[in-house]
């Protein structure tokens, strides 16, 4: 596949507009791009404005901290399928994995999973806040609770999307999990590592740039 078919165009800002949202679809559409990746009150939007097009709805789910109640995230991954998403990054709970707590982690992503209704379930594990033992645990647990993806960052709290985390994740789920690597992916090159590495699918708000061969100056 060309790039512009691995990238979740995305815009996850909280001061981000109904105009911008309306830019990222038509951008979406024109580059021919996966998805759109947005907050879940823009997915009723984003559903109108992409319906009869080969692109999707992601919402997130319990972004960008992940340490809202269960219930809470369930509910939330309910009504973005109701209003249009097919598929949903939802955020681990960060806290839970550096306890060591797998019984709540695994409970945690079960309960989107069952939420969601057969469509795609990312998880992002975040793993510029994790070690190396968390990374692995935070993926075997999304692994054993039947999601569909891991997913490297959120973009919210530094670092981002490398080559070795991926290697690393891949290590883990191996092929039954795809690999979403999201946070400060600004060259064609770098795009082309994660993918090579293991990244089945980009979040980046620089998917435009991306697909012209473009280097960007930061962004999701």
């Amino acid at each position: 596949m060309s790039l512009n078919q691995y990238i979740d165009h995305t815009l996850l800002k909280p001061d981000a507009t109904k105009a911008q949202i309306e830019k990222l679809c038509a951008e979406a559409i024109e580059n021919k791009f996966f998805s759109v990746c947005v907050n879940s009150s823009y997915v009723p939007l984003c559903h109108k404005l992409l319906k009869g097009t080969s692109v999707k709805v992601c919402a997130v789910v319990g972004f960008p901290l992940g340490a809202m109640d269960t219930g809470s995230k369930a509910f939330e991954t309910k009504k973005a399928i109701e209003n249009g998403a097919t598929e949903v990054d939802m955020v681990i709970h960060v806290g839970a994995v550096k306890d060591n707590d797998v019984h709540y982690l695994k409970n945690d992503i079960v309960a989107v999973v069952s939420a969601a209704g057969g469509n795609k379930v990312k998880v992002i594990i975040e793993t510029s806040l994790l070690s190396r033992e968390e990374k692995i645990l935070a993926c075997q647990a999304s692994l054993d609770a039947k999601a569909h993806f891991v997913k490297t960052s959120t973009g919210f709290n530094g670092g981002g999307a490398t080559v070795e985390d991926i290697e690393l994740m891949k290590s883990v789920v191996g092929t039954n999990m795809e690999i979403k690597a999201s946070g400060g992916i600004k060259t064609v090159e770098q795009a082309q590592a994660l993918l090579a590495a293991g990244a089945t699918r980009l979040g980046t708000s620089s998917g435009v740039a991306l697909t012209k061969g473009q280097a960007v100056g930061g962004g999701y």
